[in-house]
C-alpha cells in the first residue's frame, strides 16, 4: 500500500511506516496546497495528512486512487469529512493520546498568563529588572478561583480535573449537549455562566460550527479581571475582537496556543504585554507524538488488512 505522510514523523513513528507500506516522507514543513492535495489522493492509496493539509471540499473533485486520510491529530476541520466519504475516502483521527498534554498546556497557560510570566521573562532579558519589591509584577492567584471551560469533552474534562483537584478551583462549563454524571463537582451552565469565570479556557472542537464561537460580544461578557485560554482552534476565537479587548484592558489577559491564520500572528497581537503568546505546543512531547502517530499507523493497517478502522470519524 503506498503512503504518503505529509510532514515528517518522529523516529519511531518513521520506522513502523516504514516496516509496513510503501512510504513517501514528504520533507515540505508547510502544509499541502489545495494542488497538492489533489494530486495525492489520485496518486496514494493511504494520506496521513498534518494540521492544515488542504482536504477541503474542491479537493475532492479530481480523481480519488486513496481510500483513508488516517489524519494525525484529534482535531480535523482541515478535511471535510462529508465530502472525503462521498468520495470514498474514510478520515480517521488520534482521540485520547492527545489529551493529558493538551491540558497540560491549558494550565501551563493559565499560570501564565495570571502570574504575567512572559512580561516577566521578557523585563529579566531585556535587562531591565531592578530587583524584588512589594508592589514588583502583581498578578492573580488561580488557586480557589472559578474556571470555565467551553467544551467539555475528553480535554475539557481533563482540564476540569486539574483545575480542581489541583488548584481548588470551582469548574462551570457549558457544552452543546447535556452531560451526566462526572468524577469531579463542576456545574453545567450557559455560555454567559462560562464566561462569567476568573479564567476561560476554550476546548471545542475546530470546524465551522464553532468558528468565532467567542468575539466581540462573548469577550464583552468576561470580567476585567479575566483571562482566556485557547487550546482549541484559532478561529473560535476573533482575533481582531480579542486584540481589542486586550488593547483596552477589558479582559486582564489572554493566553494562547493557537491562532486564526497559523502561523500567521498578527503585529498587535505579538506586541501586547498582556497576552502569552505559545507556537502551538499543545502535544509537542515526543512520547505523545510518538502516541500520535502509532494510531494513525494502526488505521492505516486496519484499511490494509481489511479491519474496521479503529479510529474512523
Amino acid at each position: 500500500m503506498r503512503v504518503l505522510v505529509t510532514r515528517r514523523q518522529t523516529a519511531k513513528v518513521e520506522a513502523a511506516l516504514n516496516a509496513r507500506f510503501d512510504v513517501v516522507l514528504r520533507d515540505d514543513s508547510a502544509p499541502l496546497t489545495l494542488a497538492a492535495a489533489r494530486a495525492a489522493l489520485a496518486d496514494y492509496d493511504a494520506i496521513l495528512p498534518t494540521l492544515g493539509d488542504a482536504f477541503g471540499a474542491a479537493a475532492f473533485q479530481g480523481p480519488i486512487r486513496a481510500r483513508l486520510l488516517a489524519n494525525f491529530g484529534v482535531g480535523y476541520n482541515h478535511i471535510d469529512v462529508a465530502a472525503a466519504r462521498a468520495a470514498g475516502v474514510a478520515v480517521s483521527n488520534t482521540p485520547g493520546a492527545v489529551t493529558d498534554a493538551t491540558a497540560d498546556i491549558a494550565l501551563t497557560l493559565i499560570l501564565m498568563s495570571a502570574r504575567r510570566a512572559s512580561e516577566g521573562e521578557r523585563l529579566l532579558r531585556a535587562g531591565a529588572w531592578t530587583g524584588w519589591q512589594p508592589t514588583q509584577m502583581l498578578g492573580q492567584h488561580v488557586t480557589g478561583k472559578r474556571l470555565g471551560i467551553i467544551g467539555m469533552g475528553r480535554i475539557g474534562q481533563a482540564i476540569a480535573r486539574r483545575g480542581h483537584f489541583g488548584f481548588g478551583m470551582e469548574v462551570v462549563f457549558y457544552n452543546r449537549s447535556p452531560l451526566g454524571t462526572l468524577d469531579m463537582p463542576a456545574r453545567q451552565g450557559t455560555l454567559a455562566d462560562a464566561l462569567g469565570a476568573d479564567f476561560v479556557v476554550i476546548a471545542v472542537p475546530g470546524g465551522p460550527e464553532t468558528r468565532h464561537l467567542i468575539g466581540a460580544n462573548e469577550l464583552a461578557q468576561m470580567g476585567p479581571h479575566a483571562h482566556l485560554i485557547n487550546i482549541a482552534r484559532g478561529d473560535v476565537v476573533d482575533e481582531a475582537a480579542l486584540i481589542a479587548a486586550l488593547s483596552t484592558r477589558k479582559i486582564a489577559g489572554a493566553g494562547l496556543d493557537v491562532y486564526e491564520r497559523e502561523p500567521l500572528v498578527p503585529e498587535a497581537l505579538r506586541s501586547l504585554e498582556n497576552v502569552t503568546l505559545l507556537p502551538h505546543l499543545g502535544t509537542a512531547c515526543e512520547e505523545v507524538r510518538d502516541a500520535m502517530g502509532l494510531m494513525a499507523v494502526a488505521n492505516l493497517i486496519a484499511l490494509a488488512e481489511g479491519h474496521p478502522l479503529p479510529n474512523v470519524l
